[in-house]
């Protein structure tokens, strides 16, 4: 046979060891249970009740609900908002586009940590949730002495940390991957992205649903069109072959 319907891992096998690895890691570092028993987070009234308007009290009272999803005392969280005046589209030596400018920072201050918003993205709430979950988990990672911020995987275990928390839908649905941010995956000549790719959130999730013995779980519909085709054709990867090193 030709094996034209055996099922297929819809990331490669660089990425696929990293987000098998990575799991295990963040499960021995903030508990199995985060990932497989609670709640994925959802884009709706029941886990966001309250009105965003763009004024800084609804944007902290916003980021003060994405700390408790994150595990994260709100008290230790300074919110800032700046505007980035960057404009330029930049590329690479391959004439590959770069990413202009962050929509979130993390940094460390004296007392507290500061999780820095940009202005523009202010307006799209999905997004805006992503980047808190992402600059939080920087938080989680570095600001409780988890990890350096030298790893080669910084951006990408960052990411996968929010997935862990429940984010990935938020992140999943609008990825902060540029072609021309790559670089390779270590002793490999594959190329790694500085964010995890929408094929990487699809095969994440796609644990989170396996893991729980779902195959369509209830959040399903609100992937977006391009991630429900990845997360399926993971979900059916690891239902029919079961293979990956962070088993049930």
């Amino acid at each position: 046979m030709f094996g034209w319907f055996k099922p297929q891992c819809p990331v490669d096998d660089a990425a696929k060891r990293w987000i098998e690895d990575r799991l295990q890691w963040l499960s021995d570092q903030f508990g199995r249970d985060v990932f497989t028993r609670r709640a994925v987070i959802l884009p709706t009234n029941d886990f966001f009740p309250d009105p965003v308007d763009g004024s800084r009290e609804s944007v902290r009272n916003l980021l003060d609900q994405v700390c408790g999803y994150m595990d994260v005392d709100p008290e230790q969280v300074e919110l800032e908002i700046f505007t980035d005046t960057n404009k330029l589209w930049l590329v690479n030596d391959d004439g590959k586009y770069l990413p202009t400018g962050p929509a979130g920072l993390y940094e460390e201050g004296h007392d507290k940590m500061v999780i820095h918003i940009e202005r523009t993205g202010l307006s799209d709430l999905a997004s805006l949730v992503g980047t808190m979950a992402h600059e939080l988990s920087h938080l989680r990672l570095m600001g409780e002495g988890r990890v350096s911020g030298d790893e080669y995987d910084n951006e990408l275990l960052t990411d996968l940390t929010a997935v862990f928390h429940g984010f990935g839908i938020f992140l999943g649905n609008s990825p902060r991957n540029w072609e021309g941010d790559y670089s390779l995956w270590p002793g490999t000549k594959l190329k790694k992205p500085e964010y995890m790719s929408l094929h990487m959130y699809a095969y994440a999730l796609a644990h989170t649903a396996w893991l729980r013995g779902q195959t369509r779980p209830d959040w399903y519909p609100l992937l977006s069109f391009d991630l429900k085709a990845c997360f399926k054709q993971g979900v059916r990867y690891l239902t029919k072959t079961g293979n990956s090193t962070f088993t049930p």
